[in-house]
C-alpha cells in the first residue's frame, strides 16, 4: 500500500485490538493515514519498512512491551526520531518518567479521552513537521556554507595566479601531491589517528592557501627577475606570516560571505569583493 503525499502516518502499537479500533476512532476524523502492529516486535519489522510520522505506544504488552520496544526503536537510524506517544493504565510517576528517559514526547492514560488524544497527536505532529523542516534548511545552509568555503579557497588561489603565474602553479601542483601522499599514507595506515578520508579532503580542499601570503609581496619583489637582495629574501620570507594573516581574516570573512549570498550582488561579487578585503594591508 503506497502512502499517500503529504498526508502523516501514526502507527498505533497495542496488543489487544480493540484498544488500537478505540484509538483509531478518535482519530479518524482528522486527515492522517494509519498503519498498526499488536506487538513489539511487529511493529519494529512494520515501521522499518515505512517510517511514521508518529507512533503511539501501548506500555504493557507481553514479549516486548513499549518501553523495550522504544529502545530498539532508537537504535535506528531511519526511525530514531520518530517521535512517541506513551499509551497505558499505569500511571506512577516511575512509569512516567520512565518513558520521557527513553525518549518519548508525551504520555497519556488510559482511559483516554478522544479529545485530548486528538489534540496531543495533532500537535506533536506539527512540531515533528516543524523539527524536519528545519532540520532540512540546517542542512541545506550547511551545504552552501561549505560550498561558500570551496569557493572562498579557490577565488583566493585564483588570485594569486593572476598575480603570479609561477606561483599559482605551484599552488596547483602542490593541492595534487598533497592528495596524492596522503592517499598513499592512508592505505599504508600511517597517522590512522588523523589522516581519515574527510582529512584527507580537508587537506585537499585547503592545501591552496600555503603559499597565500605570497599576495601580500610587492610585485617588484614577487616578479623580480634574478637575484633577490638579502633585505628582498627577507620580505619574501615573511609571506608566510601574511598568509596566517590572510586566513585568519578569512575565517572571520566566511560569516559575511553567507550574509552576501543572499544579497543582491551575485556570490561571485560577494567574493571578490571580500578578497580585496583579505589581501588590502591595514592601515
Amino acid at each position: 500500500m503506497r502512502r499517500q503525499p503529504n498526508k502523516p502516518l501514526v502507527f498505533v502499537v497495542d496488543d489487544v485490538p480493540e484498544n488500537i479500533q478505540i484509538a483509531l476512532s478518535h482519530l479518524k476524523g482528522l486527515d492522517l493515514e494509519f498503519a498498526y502492529a499488536t506487538s513489539g516486535e511487529q511493529a519494529l519489522a512494520r515501521i522499518r519498512k515505512r517510517i511514521p510520522d508518529l507512533i503511539l505506544m501501548d506500555v504493557m504488552m507481553p514479549g516486548m512491551n513499549g518501553f523495550a520496544t522504544m529502545q530498539e526503536l532508537r537504535k535506528s537510524p531511519e526511525a530514531h526520531s520518530t517521535p512517541v506517544i506513551f499509551l497505558t493504565a499505569r500511571s506512577e510517576p516511575e512509569d512516567v518518567a520512565m518513558g520521557f528517559e527513553l525518549g518519548g514526547v508525551d504520555y497519556i492514560t488510559k482511559p483516554f479521552h478522544g479529545v485530548e488524544l486528538r489534540s496531543r497527536v495533532r500537535n506533536h505532529l506539527e512540531l515533528h513537521s516543524y523539527r524536519v523542516s528545519l532540520e532540512q534548511k540546517v542542512l541545506a545552509r550547511t551545504r552552501e556554507t561549505t560550498l561558500l568555503k570551496d569557493i572562498t579557497i579557490l577565488a583566493m588561489g585564483e588570485l594569486a595566479e593572476h598575480r603570479d603565474a609561477n606561483t599559482g602553479g605551484h599552488i596547483n601542483r602542490t593541492r595534487f601531491f598533497v592528495k596524492v601522499l596522503a592517499e598513499a599514507l592512508f592505505e599504508l595506515g600511517k597517522f590512522s589517528d588523523v589522516l581519515t578520508e574527510e582529512y584527507i579532503v580537508l587537506l585537499y580542499k585547503t592545501a591552496p592557501l600555503h603559499d597565500i601570503g605570497k599576495v601580500a609581496i610587492r610585485d617588484s619583489i614577487l616578479l623580480k627577475e634574478g637575484r633577490l637582495t638579502t633585505e628582498e629574501f627577507t620580505e619574501m620570507k615573511k609571506h608566510t606570516i601574511y598568509g596566517e594573516e590572510v586566513i585568519d581574516k578569512l575565517a572571520q570573512m566566511l560569516v559575511s560571505l553567507w550574509l552576501s549570498w543572499n544579497a543582491p550582488e551575485t556570490w561571485w561579487e560577494a567574493i571578490m569583493r571580500s578578497m580585496m578585503v583579505l589581501v588590502t594591508p591595514e592601515a
